[in-house]
């Protein structure tokens, strides 16, 4: 097949991390700052267990985002958001129609290839993809 670009999977694990790592961050943290209004929040989307919900999401967005960032237990991190994501789209996302749960989705297929490919080399706890 023919190639525009070197194949090098390592840097395309980077990248991939660091964009998913950007986009959950940019979402858990407000969540970590504001835990009380995170939790109103997702009462008024009347997502079960909203407080147990709402810790569960922080913690997947900020702690799944820094080892994400890190290349640190990306597969125990990937599965994380994973799980959020899946718990987004099912209790909120889902009723809207492809047209409102793709963000979520696409964030979940991120996720789930990192957890499966790793980290790569460019991290701190990866390892170079032969």
């Amino acid at each position: 097949m023919r190639r525009f670009l070197p194949l090098n999977i390592d840097l395309g694990l980077l990248v991939l991390r660091l964009a998913l790592a950007a986009i959950i961050l940019h979402h858990g943290i407000p969540k970590l700052l504001n835990f009380g209004g995170t939790v109103s929040g997702f009462e008024s989307m009347h997502v079960p267990a909203p407080a147990l919900s709402a810790a569960f999401a922080t913690l997947a967005e900020t702690l799944g985002g820094i080892l994400i960032l890190l290349g640190v237990a990306v597969d125990v991190a990937g599965l994380l958001v994973v799980i959020d994501m899946l718990g987004a789209i099912i209790t909120v996302q889902l009723p809207k129609g492809f047209g409102g749960w793709e963000h979520e989705f696409a964030i979940l297929t991120m996720a789930l290839t990192l957890a499966l490919a790793g980290a790569g080399a460019y991290s701190f706890g990866g390892r170079r993809i032969e």
